[in-house]
């Protein structure tokens, strides 16, 4: 049971970056998965979560205009599309689910650097 990040960069200010969470050993159709970041010295924020189950769709208030969440159940992958992005979304940004009888799972995060 695994979640892996990628598409993470460097970007000028108002640029886009598209961030994959590609899961592994389970099916991510009837699971939530959130979307995480940690900027520097802060603690982890959840900015997007997507309910596979249901749909429900949810965004931070910091993100909600310029972020979408969206997933693709034939490869097993939750998207990230980020827009406008500003320095405040330098972070590392992290995929999260919890699952049923192996807890809390974790991606180990993938670097965002927004250079103004």
């Amino acid at each position: 049971v695994q979640l892996a990040e990628s598409g993470g960069g460097l970007v000028q200010a108002g640029g886009s970056l598209r961030l994959s969470c590609a899961a592994s050993g389970f099916r991510l159709d009837d699971y939530a998965i959130t979307w995480f970041r940690q900027p520097p010295g802060k603690e982890r924020e959840g900015v997007a979560r997507i309910s596979n189950r249901d749909g429900k769709i949810y965004y931070s208030d910091s993100v909600k205009g310029r972020f979408t969440i969206s997933n693709d159940y034939t490869t097993n992958v939750v998207f990230l599309q980020m827009n406008s992005l500003k320095p405040a979304d330098t972070a590392v940004y992290y995929c999260h689910t919890w699952l049923q009888g192996n807890g809390d799972c974790w991606g180990q995060g993938t670097q965002v650097t927004v250079s103004s």
